[in-house]
Formats: C-alpha cells, sequence, structure tokens
C-alpha cells in the first residue's frame, strides 16, 4: 500500500499533472451535470458524442490560464478558476431548474434582483448539490494535506502556446461535428438549448458575451434611414380597428392586473371537484367581459418584466437577457405615455421594491407619472411571502392610492402570490394541495386559489369606490408558472398519457379578460398574445395607433393577423403549432408537413427581426408619431411623495376630476 501511494504522489507531483487532474475532474463533472439538470433533448448518437466532448475546449483554455502563474500562485490560480466555472455551472442549475433556460450575460448582471429572490432561490437548491463542487474539493484537498506539492517549475511559451492551440482545434471539430448536425448553428435564431448541447456551457457564455456586446454596439452605430424598413412593415401589417369596438370605452380609466405565473389550464378546474378559480371562472360567462381562450404568453427571459414591455409598447422582449434591464434608457412610445398626452394620470401598483427589475429606470421611459412600490404598503412579516406582498392585504391598501388618482387613469397591478415556489402561509390556506407527486404543481392549486378569492376581493373594492362602472380592466397570466421539467406530474394533472411538444405548447396559453363596461361580453376564440393587447385597448379607448411602430394587432379586428410569434422562433397560428421546427395540425395534435407553415414562418422570423431591430438600435428615437410629444424622464421622479397629486409631472390636472368628484 505504501508503494501504491507513493507512486500515485509521484505521478502527482508531475509538472503538468495538477492541470490534467483538474481538467479530468472537472470535464467528468460538467457531464454529469449536464445528465442530471439539463433536459437538452438528445435526439442521435453524434448529439450525445458532442454532449460528451463539448466541455473539453473550455477547461483546457481556462485552466491553461493557471500555468502563466508559479509556485503557490499557481496552485491558487487552479482553485480560483475551477471555483469561478463552477459556480457560474451551478448558477445555470438553479436557474434552469425554474425557467428551463440558460442564464445570459444581461441575467447575470441583473444583480439587484438577487436580494430579492430569498425562498425561492433556497426551494431551488437540493442537499445533494454539494456534488457539484466535488471537484473542487478534491482539488482543495489535495493541496492542503500536501498530497500535492507545490511546483515551481517554469511553463515554457511554446508548451503553453500548444495547450492554447489544442484548445482551439478542439472547438473548431467540436463546432465541425455540430455544424454537420445542425447547420448554421452559431448565425440562425435558435434555442439557449441548441447551442449549450452542441458547445458547451462555458462555450456558449463566451457566445453570448460576444451577442450581447455586439447589441450594445448596434445602438451606436444606428441612424434615422434604419426605421425605414421597420415603417413600412408596420403599416404594410395594420389592421384596422372593428367600429363595433372602436372607442367604446373612451374616457373610462384603464387598470391593469398581472396574474403572476397564471397558466389557462387552471380557468374551470376543479381538483377532487372543487373549483380552482371560482372567480375567474364567473367572469369567461360576465356580460360585460370577453374572455380570450387562445391567448398565448410571449415572454423571452425577462418574465414578468417581458409581459409588462408587451402590453405596453407592442414590441417583442429580447431574445436574451430583460429589457427593462438592458434597454431601460431607451425611447420608448408606451401606452402610460400615449394616453398621458391625452389626460390620464398612470399609475403602478407593485407590492415590491422599485428597483426590482429596474422597474424604477424602466417607468421613467413608459411615462408612469407614479410608482406605489413596497414603500406605500405595510411590508411585515403578517403582510408578505416569498416575493413580497400578500394579494389580499396587497389590493385592500392600494384603493386608497388608486381612488385618490385624478381621473381618467391608467393603473398597472402586478400581483405576486402566486409565484414559484407557490407557498403560503397556514392560515392563508383555505384549499387543497394537488396530489400529483410533484410539490411545485401540488402547491401551485392552493396559490392559484389564493390569488383568485383576493382578485375577487379587489373587484369588490372597486364596486365599492364607484370605479367600476366606468373601468376598463383589463386581467392576464404574464407567464407560465409550471415549467416543463414538471411535466410527468402536469400529465397526471391533464390526464394525458405524456405532455407532448405539442400538448406543452399549449400550456403556454395564459387567461386574458378584458371587461369593459357597456359592452357585451363572451369567450372569444380569436388567437393572439401579449404583443396584441396594446393596440387592442387603444382602440377600444378610441386612440387610432396607425402610425405608431407597434407589432401586435387588435385582437378585436376583423383583420386580426392569427399568428403568435415565441422568443425562440416557434409560432401558433389558428391552423398550426410549430415547435422546434415541427409543425402540428392544431386540432389533431399530429405532425404535418412544415411546408404549410412556411409563409407564416418566414413572418414570424421577419417580424422578431424588426422588433429586435427597434429595441437593439433604439430606433424609436428617430420616430415621432403626429401628435405625440416624447416624454422627458427627467421628469419623473419616484423617490419623491407619490402620494401627493398636485406635483404629478405634467400640467393636465385642472382637466381631471378625482374619484371623490365623480361620485358627487
Amino acid at each position: 500500500m505504501k508503494v501504491s501511494l507513493s507512486k500515485i504522489k509521484s505521478l502527482l507531483n508531475k509538472k503538468y499533472s495538477l492541470y490534467f487532474l483538474v481538467v479530468l475532474l472537472f470535464w467528468i463533472k460538467t457531464y454529469a451535470v449536464y445528465l442530471a439538470e439539463f433536459n437538452l433533448d438528445i435526439h442521435n448518437g453524434m448529439q450525445r458524442f458532442l454532449l460528451i466532448i463539448n466541455p473539453v475546449s473550455s477547461a483546457i483554455f481556462f485552466f491553461a490560464i493557471a500555468l502563466f502563474f508559479k509556485g503557490r500562485a499557481r496552485s491558487i490560480a487552479f482553485v480560483v478558476i475551477n471555483l469561478i466555472l463552477s459556480i457560474l455551472l451551478y448558477a445555470n442549475v438553479c436557474y434552469h431548474r425554474f425557467f428551463n433556460d440558460f442564464i445570459t450575460l444581461p441575467v447575470l448582471t441583473q444583480t439587484k434582483n438577487f436580494g430579492d429572490l430569498g425562498g425561492s432561490t433556497a426551494a431551488l437548491m437540493k442537499p445533494y448539490d454539494v456534488l457539484y463542487f466535488l471537484d473542487s474539493i478534491i482539488l482543495i484537498a489535495l493541496l492542503v494535506f500536501k498530497v500535492i506539492k507545490v511546483n515551481y517549475e517554469k511553463v515554457n511559451r511554446r508548451s503553453l502556446a500548444g495547450l492554447f492551440i489544442a484548445a482551439i482545434a478542439f472547438f473548431v471539430f467540436n463546432l465541425g461535428l455540430a455544424e454537420a448536425d445542425r447547420p448554421q448553428l452559431l448565425t440562425r435564431t435558435f434555442d439557449r438549448n441548441y447551442i449549450v448541447k452542441y458547445l458547451g456551457m462555458y462555450n456558449y457564455t463566451i457566445y453570448d458575451a460576444v451577442q450581447t456586446t455586439k447589441s450594445s454596439a448596434q445602438r451606436a452605430m444606428a441612424d434615422s434611414s434604419d426605421i425605414s424598413d421597420v415603417e413600412n412593415f408596420v403599416k404594410s401589417n395594420y389592421t384596422e380597428p372593428n367600429p363595433q369596438y372602436f372607442g367604446k370605452a373612451k374616457g373610462m380609466n384603464v387598470i391593469y392586473v398581472s396574474l403572476e405565473s397564471f397558466q389557462n389550464f387552471m380557468i374551470n378546474y376543479k381538483l377532487d371537484g372543487k373549483e380552482v378559480t371560482p372567480f375567474l371562472n364567473s367572469l369567461v360567462n360576465d356580460k360585460n367581459t370577453i374572455y380570450f381562450d387562445n391567448f398565448y404568453h410571449q415572454t423571452g427571459q425577462g418574465k414578468t418584466s417581458d409581459a409588462e414591455f408587451m402590453m405596453e409598447n407592442s414590441l417583442f422582449p429580447l431574445p436574451t437577457g430583460s429589457v427593462f434591464t438592458t434597454k431601460a434608457q431607451n425611447t420608448y412610445q408606451a401606452a402610460p405615455s400615449i394616453l398621458g398626452e391625452k389626460g390620464y394620470t398612470t399609475a403602478v401598483m407593485h407590492g415590491n421594491y422599485k428597483t426590482f427589475w429596474n422597474r424604477d429606470e424602466m417607468y421613467k421611459s413608459f411615462g408612469y407619472d407614479r410608482f406605489f412600490d413596497a414603500k406605500y404598503f405595510d411590508m411585515s412579516d403578517e403582510n408578505t411571502i416569498n416575493y413580497g406582498m400578500k394579494d389580499k392585504p396587497w389590493y385592500k391598501e392600494s384603493m386608497k392610492y388608486l381612488t385618490k388618482l385624478p381621473q381618467p387613469f391608467y393603473a398597472k397591478y402586478i400581483s405576486l402570490s402566486n409565484h414559484f415556489p407557490f407557498v403560503l402561509d397556514d392560515k392563508d390556506i383555505d384549499f387543497p394541495k394537488g396530489d400529483f407527486g410533484d410539490t411545485t404543481v401540488n402547491n401551485y392549486f392552493q396559490t392559484a386559489h389564493y390569488m383568485d378569492e383576493a382578485l375577487e376581493q379587489f373587484f369588490t373594492y372597486l364596486k365599492q369606490s364607484g370605479l367600476y362602472d366606468h373601468t376598463v380592466i383589463v386581467l392576464y397570466g404574464d407567464h407560465y408558472g409550471i415549467s416543463e421539467n414538471h411535466n410527468k406530474a402536469m400529465a397526471k394533472v391533464l390526464g394525458v398519457k405524456e405532455i407532448t411538444p405539442y400538448l406543452n405548447s399549449q400550456l403556454q396559453k395564459v387567461p386574458l379578460f378584458i371587461h369593459i363596461p357597456g359592452v357585451k361580453g363572451g369567450v372569444n376564440h380569436t388567437y393572439g398574445g401579449e404583443v396584441d393587447v396594446e393596440p387592442t385597448v387603444m382602440h377600444l379607448l378610441g386612440v387610432d395607433t396607425k402610425n405608431y411602430i407597434q407589432f401586435g394587432s387588435d385582437l378585436l379586428s376583423k383583420q386580426h393577423r392569427q399568428i403568435v410569434p415565441f422568443r425562440n422562433g416557434d409560432f401558433v397560428t389558428n391552423k398550426y403549432t410549430s415547435v422546434s421546427g415541427v409543425l402540428y395540425d392544431n386540432k389533431t395534435g399530429q405532425r404535418v408537413d412544415t411546408k404549410l407553415g412556411k409563409k407564416d414562418n418566414s413572418f414570424v422570423k421577419q417580424e422578431l427581426s424588426l422588433s429586435d431591430k427597434v429595441v437593439y438600435d433604439d430606433l424609436l428615437r428617430f420616430y415621432t408619431p403626429k401628435g405625440f410629444k416624447p416624454i422627458n424622464r427627467n421628469d419623473f421622479d419616484y423617490t419623491k411623495d407619490q402620494t401627493n397629486m398636485s406635483d404629478l409631472p405634467r400640467t393636465k390636472n385642472e382637466s381631471k376630476t378625482t374619484s371623490t368628484d365623480s361620485k358627487k
């Protein structure tokens, strides 16, 4: 045994032994994480082989950097580089567990959000996660217990150059095989899963950094001529308002309510014979409420913030990161600024702090007069859980601000209680958990029921205040709550054998309710998405959107385009659903010839590309619609007392009436 241990020590203390040991351990660890955590949809032997080898080039390259150092500094460099790469990998593990996606550089730099994640982050961590740092632990132990001695030999430049060349050669080999299986991998718009599957987590991060830097440079290079193609596309695809609805809500207040993580399958769903959301179910048949049952979320990595962006700008979110964080300084023509020019007071109610998702900056660009964040609510332990304030006390407390807003007003509510990991205090639970073998899915029924009860109370408050009968109320699910990581349990929820790609696309439906006093309601089967809501509401208010740069299509228009693009290039129409390049018939759910969707696919790619150009290049700074005055961000200050209505940024208060006046 002594001889054997001696030989091992001798082998480990060769000039390059530590380097190759670290590379080997890190390679094995990364591949193990791929298999255990990431749903990369492997279809063939080539993809499996690429998954095995893709960590190699990154490991060879990054750990070769440590060889520039000598002695103890080299050993420390190995540990530090290993820990940095391991933390990046583990961060993606946690992120993927909830979002079924990978972190991008813009998301990684959104540090202001990290402090708010709290219980959600803890819920994503597992006891066995310590194994994902096992190679780091082994490396540190070998050095601390001097199994490996500090090597003071200098590594010559030729050897170093050889390692970097080997890393590059291995990457080129990897990329060549990837291109053979998936042509134009880096030039076409693919899902992030493709990049990780074919090139690896670390090469993906480098690729993402390059793309992010490129997008930052785009704005500097853009000029006024770049808006022409966008303007021509938008105007050629403009849909005329429906005379039956245009202006029917003119002069009314508007309230948007974001239903956190709420998916459409919950509408009319019964658990043990009990309706999960009886109030929302009642709105399906409300005489003045239109319910869209083929409405989809179209969010990217920004999730709730992406939904807000689409609902108020009719522009698509970015393919990576959140627009709220990366493009908050851009020029926009958002609904609050459009209506603000027409005498509306605009405000946001949110039971979290104003810096979350960089809202305090983005709302200035949108033109919101007032932002009532956590500072204006009772954020005691009794009233808060998870991401912020509970819905019931939040709605109740918000009324003292809402009723004081000069009318007409445009107000947005961002609810929080139905948020992953879907937890409630015991005193707030009055509905059973699900029994589907998945804690996340089981809890979802309780928080959705709580959200529904809180919403019913809010409607009661609106009726008691006298606001209900002259207020348009828009309720929408912002994004999915249950990711495809929980498809096994969701199959039980839906009573199907398995969640196919087609069924998973149908799970991206979220509810949209538009309550319009005096207008006949009903169930509307039109296919649409979040990008379509802004022109729909504007036309109800009698504001024609013809001269604005918007990519959505009025849901109530007779010319409405029933094409719903998703951020990864998939799309849904009233006939077909395209998922990862495969086309499915909506009636049967079966695969059909992709040629049937060729025209729609071309339209989707062009629309997403032009919308990205508007946002990346900040093109709206070069375009001002007739009659619209761009807002000045400096007019908005959310650090001041938001309850002081005499201090509104705009000087139109004389023409407005308070809610108290309207009731006299």
